[in-house]
């Protein structure tokens, strides 16, 4: 006999936590269905996240806004320390770059204009041989991806969730108003689906029935490299190449170092290709005063977006019952307090959040992709 839940939650990363930690402490009894063997393994285990209240269009932006009030306030019988730390961006340029730079200082909200010697201050590793230009956003925060997710979780299973691993979705069928899914730990009976499968949203919607939105898994490489001053790298602010072709983030005594590739895949457990790291790793190095001798780790994971590059949150208009919550790309963590909240009142059909004013819904909304 098959399980039968208020709402089974495809998937089990930082968005289906979001959404399920959402539901169940509003009463209702969920599932997260998560193919592997744990939760968060794809992008949500992969991510070196960070919030910044200038990274997005106008959707993302409001989100990340809104989700910045949780973050600093998260509840304290499942949060007993902050999530978000101190960090600060310092945006780069050498002479190609400068215009992009222009065009971030004259776009971006709290971003401020400093001097090569400032810039140097702040990371004495640059080459003032090559960098041009440089601003500070001082505000811009860690945020501990692994403690929001466990958080989460733990939330859903204080009130009555369940968390299945080992459950791929192999199909589902909308029945006499409530769904069957059959997955390879056996079936499950649900009124509704959320599908937070990342990568994997068009894979799910197809063998429900459902028509594919058009989701794009783009692959993002992180190479870890020694830092050569382990215990001041420690406070330094992260670097972001105003062209868009390298980043560095300081953690705990190493350098998380991008390519900031966005090369379009299909879902799968992604890995490094090392000619992209290489590449982005000599962009990197030309920029400081750093030589890179030793890598001591690399790891890739999949950026999953819309057509549009704006994140799905609403019913699909194909199956009753079926609601998308996909293609959050490289944002997913730092809206996900808002997006969570905002999907489980259009799940339950009740009043929105403040925040979430009509264009805002109507931007998220899966009736764009559905004609």
């Amino acid at each position: 006999m098959a399980e039968k839940y208020d709402v089974a939650i495809v998937g089990a990363g930082i968005a289906a936590a979001g959404i399920g930690a959402q539901l169940a402490q509003r009463g209702l009894k969920i599932v997260l269905l998560e193919s592997e063997d744990r939760p968060g393994v794809h992008s949500t285990g992969r991510s070196a996240a960070i919030f910044v209240q200038n990274y997005g269009n106008d959707t993302i932006r409001a989100l990340s806004r809104a989700s910045f009030q949780y973050f600093q306030n998260p509840p304290k019988d499942i949060f007993d320390y902050s999530v978000l730390g101190d960090r600060g961006i310092l945006f780069v340029a050498n002479e190609a770059h400068k215009p992009h730079l222009d065009e971030l200082l004259a776009a971006g909200e709290g971003l401020i204009p400093i001097s090569v010697e400032q810039a140097i201050e702040m990371m004495p590793l640059l080459n003032k041989e090559r960098l041009v230009a440089a601003a500070h956003e001082p505000n811009a925060k860690d945020l501990d991806v692994a403690g929001l997710h466990q958080g989460w979780l733990k939330q859903i299973k204080q009130n009555g969730g369940e968390v299945r691993t080992d459950s791929e979705v192999l199909s589902g069928s909308n029945a006499s108003g409530h769904w069957v899914l059959e997955t390879n730990s056996g079936p499950v009976e649900a009124d509704k689906i959320v599908n937070a499968a990342g990568a994997w949203g068009d894979v799910v919607a197809e063998r429900c029935g459902v028509r594919p939105v058009g989701l794009q898994p783009k692959r993002r490489s992180i190479g870890v490299l020694p830092s050569p001053q382990p215990e001041q790298s420690m406070h330094w602010p992260m670097l972001v190449d105003a062209g868009e072709t390298w980043y560095m983030k300081p953690d705990a005594g190493q350098f998380l170092v991008s390519p900031a590739d966005e090369d379009l895949v299909e879902p799968h457990d992604a890995f490094v290709d090392d000619m992209v790291l290489a590449e982005g790793l000599f962009r990197f190095e030309e920029m400081m005063n750093f030589e890179v001798t030793r890598l001591e780790h690399s790891w890739a994971g999949l950026r999953v977006f819309p057509p549009d590059g704006t994140p799905i949150s609403g019913y699909s208009a194909d199956q009753k019952g079926f609601f998308w919550l996909a293609g959050q790309g490289g944002y997913g963590i730092q809206t996900s307090a808002a997006l969570s909240e905002l999907a489980a009142c259009q799940l339950m059909e009740v009043e929105l959040p403040t925040f979430a004013e009509q264009w805002l819904v109507d931007s998220l909304s899966p009736a764009r992709f559905e004609h």
